[in-house]
């Protein structure tokens, strides 16, 4: 595989399922931009209703199918539940820069039905902030001749006088200091308390090519109250900026500048944090009014005109450069403008107004509005809407358009021929029945994709877990690359991409947003161990190594590692240390304010695997060097566990207090003193060490009890996140009372690692059956399962933290799959005869006289035996063609498996 570019975006193309507001497809003019054009697809029925499929809530619309370079997508919209009447809509590549709309109205009734079909056009402007469709208010600046501007982002150092903790991991991938609001050029400034504290400094170097006579400085500036600062380099003064509710110009006369590299630093001596929005330098000291600051006004509304022929348009948009084209080949249509902000009330509100060609409501926004009705449909009959949707220069839309062919039979050979593309399982026999809830998964998975996303000063596409969170979100990103590695690699691989930095990157140690959970390094070990690919090694080795040490407390302006016993804990960053929400010792923590002397368990359990993992890395890419310092670390961390947090009454690793200096005191109880004095961390959590592999063989015993006993952490629908027998267990929490399938991910790894491929199959499989009966009845892809219930809860198109679906289905109902546990580190795998022979050379690294297992899945039919080293080893046969092997914890080998037709290995 090709190594990934070197930035956060996803190497999709510029037509893809990426808008934010009401389903359909986008266009992206100019990435760089944050500018999207939008075509919402809305079907519903003749002067009855209209169905809006907003992507931030459930309405009525499901995510069907794709293929996984986005060159076709569908979508099924339910007018009648369940499939009596609903319009499938398509989007199939054409060419670059045009795409087919299909959407074919089903009719499984036994009445007739009047359908109708609405197309609405609009663009969409850069948002001000995450979750807001709030367009930003930037503003542009205007300078005299010979003037230059310097954005307060162009600096080259920034530094607080006291040191934070987010030094190097600054939030959602922005710069040290940075703020997104209204009325700053670009959008963009410094702010985040700089200034309030004598000695915060930055500092700006930049050239001038020609010498600036008499120059004057203007620095463009907001604060509350006047403070001082101390210029440098180009200016040598003391200056005040700010002193007031708006934006100052403080203008600093510097004389003759010379052509050149410069300088300028500005030092604060205290009182009050200011927003820096940039300077200006400019030749002659001209008056201040010649410098000018004018919002951009976004422009909604574009220019509409007829295409060259019939039932086409034509939209130009001030904004963007790029024209749009919209054809369609229905013979009664409507074409309106409709002027507000949303659709959702507006449209549904105005669905018997069949007169008007102007729709006016209150809101800011314009929506181009093709109307197409009515389109009749006998009963069990179906009917097809063809449509384009095109972009570039004018004359390539007319072209376009003209091109488009009125015959629908081209047009059904097109989508049928991108339709092939879309992702299609071939499970073995027993994975059949899965089939249809995993292609949904896959659907949901692939579609999940948003733009814009700003980070690192550009704006991205990326795969988010649901629109709801349009933004980035680090340890749901981390499964939704897991899925993606079960579907298209290249995907999988961008995905990791976009959270890791280069090595030395001052600013961000990797993409930090939300739970500390550090999912991308078990996604950099399932890449390796299906591709083996040493590029990707090379490339991704250093820069997670550069992830585990901020993690670990060694890099930069990390805070992990401030307790004395070595325990980490993360609170500074996030109050959630391992993405469930309500988990009951961490809701304590943070409600308490306890932070400063509480460490959880999951954060170094993860660090002590992550450690693992990479240790392996080094050991492929011959960096021996490393290897002191991953020994140490892992040393370090079990010791800490295991001195501190083990817990024997309660058989579960403790939440730990610590007193003021940081030293450990006792476990953390719930209701220490009263009748229901119970250890706080029966749950997840407190088990989470068993995947680390520094459990004695007693606490693996005890905890493998707790996990799966009835009466403790196993449901009849899978894994809970809190032991039931505890008394803060609820039946009416997020994660406290709920079934989730991240964390039992890595049980399940676990499970093979410690030989019990019997446990591990119990988990996956459960949940694969769960999954299949919540789909088929809802055709939703949930976060959550609720234990009393057994149905899907929470976001419902998801592809977060729910993708482990694909994985299980991939481990044990996809023939051409070899799956380790953690301490498993392939160096080798190739299937051969139609998957029906495997020969891999596996390392493990687990204890020594132990047993493993892995699973193998070839084709059904042949009568396998398995060897390892050479010699027969066993195996299980899980399902035709499914295997169990078991081999040992340790070492190196090579696993064969063959029909037993075929000569034995040598």
């Amino acid at each position: 595989m090709p190594v990934p570019q070197k930035n956060h975006d996803l190497r999709l193309p510029d037509w893809g399922p990426y808008t934010k507001r009401y389903t359909g497809i986008s266009h992206i003019p100019a990435v760089r931009r944050g500018l999207r054009f939008d075509l919402g697809i809305l079907p519903g029925l003749y002067r009855r209703q209209v169905l809006v499929p907003n992507a931030k809530w459930e309405s009525a619309h499901h995510a069907w199918e794709a293929a996984a370079d986005l060159s076709y997508f569908a979508y099924r919209y339910e007018l009648e539940w369940k499939d009596r009447a609903y319009c499938d809509v398509s989007f199939s590549t054409l060419a670059p820069n045009r795409r087919l709309v299909r959407c074919e109205f089903i009719n499984q009734t036994s009445a007739h039905q009047n359908f109708m079909l609405h197309y609405a056009a609009y663009l969409n402007f850069p948002p001000v902030r995450t979750y807001s469709d709030e367009a930003i208010r930037p503003l542009e600046v205007t300078l005299p001749e010979g003037g230059l501007w310097i954005d307060a982002l162009d600096y080259e150092e920034l530094t607080f006088a006291t040191p934070r903790h987010t030094d190097t991991l600054v939030y959602d991938g922005m710069l040290r200091a940075e703020i997104r609001a209204h009325d700053l050029v670009n959008g963009s400034g410094i702010g985040m308390g700089f200034g309030y504290e004598a000695g915060d400094r930055v500092t700006f170097r930049f050239r001038l090519f020609h010498p600036m006579p008499n120059a004057l400085l203007l620095l463009r500036c907001r604060a509350a109250v006047g403070v001082p600062f101390l210029l440098a380099g180009a200016a040598s003064c003391e200056v005040t900026l700010g002193g007031g509710p708006d934006f100052r110009l403080t203008p600093v006369p510097l004389g003759d500048l010379p052509a050149g590299e410069l300088s300028l630093t500005l030092t604060s001596l205290g009182g009050a944090g200011i927003e820096l929005d940039g300077f200006a330098l400019l030749p002659d000291q001209p008056p201040i009014e010649t410098v000018a600051f004018t919002p951009r006004r976004w422009q909604h509304c574009p220019e509409i005109t007829p295409g060259p022929r019939p039932a086409s348009l034509i939209l130009k948009y001030a904004d963007v450069d790029t024209y749009y084209g919209l054809a369609w080949n229905a013979p009664d249509y409507r074409i309106r403008e409709i002027y507000n902000d949303e659709l959702d009330r507006f449209l549904r509100h105005m669905v018997h107004e069949h007169v008007q060609t102007i729709l006016r409501g209150p809101g800011e926004g314009h929506f181009t509005n093709v109307f197409i009705r009515p389109i009749p449909v006998a009963p069990y009959s179906a009917e097809v809407i063809y449509g384009l949707v095109c972009s570039g220069s004018r004359a390539e839309v007319e072209a376009a358009l003209t091109e488009f062919p009125t015959d629908p039979a081209p047009l059904q050979d097109a989508y049928e021929e991108n339709r092939a593309r879309a992702v299609r399982f071939n499970p073995t026999p027993a994975g059949e029945p899965l089939r249809f809830s995993q292609e949904r998964m896959a659907a949901t998975t692939l579609l999940n994709v948003v733009y814009p996303v700003y980070t690192r000063r550009t704006f991205i596409r990326h795969s988010t877990p649901g629109k709801w969170w349009d933004c980035l979100y680090t340890w749901d990103s981390g499964f939704i690359g897991l899925g993606l590695l079960e579907i298209d690699v290249q995907r999988a691989i961008d995905s990791l991409n976009a959270y890791v930095t280069d090595p030395g990157d001052p600013q961000a140690a990797f993409l930090h947003h939300g739970s500390f959970v550090p999912v991308q390094m078990y996604l950099f070990q399932e890449l390796w161990n299906r591709t083996q690919d040493r590029a990707l090694l090379e490339y991704f080795y250093p820069r997670l190594r550069q992830y585990y040490l901020f993690l670990a407390g060694r890099l930069g302006s990390s805070t992990t590692r401030s307790l004395r016993s070595n325990l980490l804990k993360t609170w500074n960053y996030f109050y959630n240390s391992g993405g469930w929400d309500d988990y009951p010792p961490q809701w304590h923590v943070r409600e308490q304010g306890l932070e400063r002397w509480v460490s959880p368990v999951i954060t170094t359990s993860q660090a002590i695997r992550s450690a693992r993992i990479l240790r392996a890395a080094a050991l492929a890419l011959g960096a021996s060097a490393d290897l002191p310092l991953y020994d140490e670390e892992i040393e370090t961390f079990r010791a800490a566990l295991q001195t501190h947090a083990w817990d024997e009454e309660a058989g579960y690793f403790s939440y730990v207090i610590h007193d003021d200096e940081g030293r450990p005191l006792r476990p953390l109880y719930y209701d220490p003193d009263g009748p229901h004095r119970a250890n706080f961390n029966m749950g997840m959590d407190g088990a989470s060490p068993l995947y680390t592999g520094i459990c004695t063989p007693q606490q693996q015993e005890r905890l493998l009890d707790r996990l799966f006993s009835p009466q403790r952490m196993w449901t009849r629908i899978g894994l809970s996140t809190v032991d039931q027998s505890a008394p803060y267990y609820r039946r009416d929490g997020y994660w406290n009372g709920a079934v989730w399938m991240p964390h039992q991910w890595f049980f399940w790894k676990a499970m093979l690692d410690l030989g019990r491929g019997d446990r591990a199959h119990q988990i996956a499989q459960t949940a694969l059956d769960l999954w299949k009966n919540e789909v088929e009845e809802s055709y939703y892809c949930f976060e959550h399962f609720i234990v009393e219930s057994g149905r899907g809860a929470g976001w419902h198109q998801f592809s977060g933290l729910s993708t482990p679906v694909l994985a299980w289905f991939g481990a044990y109902h996809r023939p051409g799959r070899l799956t380790v546990g953690m301490d498993g580190w392939v160096e080798q795998c190739a299937f051969s005869d139609h998957n029906r022979a495997l020969h891999a050379q596996i390392v493990f690294s687990g204890p020594a006289g132990e047993s493993a297992h892995l699973i193998a899945t070839l084709q059904p039919g042949p009568d396998y035996a398995a060897h390892w080293n050479g010699q027969v080893i066993p195996c299980q046969e899980l399902y035709p063609g499914v295997f169990q092997v078991e081999v040992p914890a340790y070492g190196r080998g090579e696993l064969v498996i063959h029909a037993r037709e075929q000569p034995a290995p040598r």
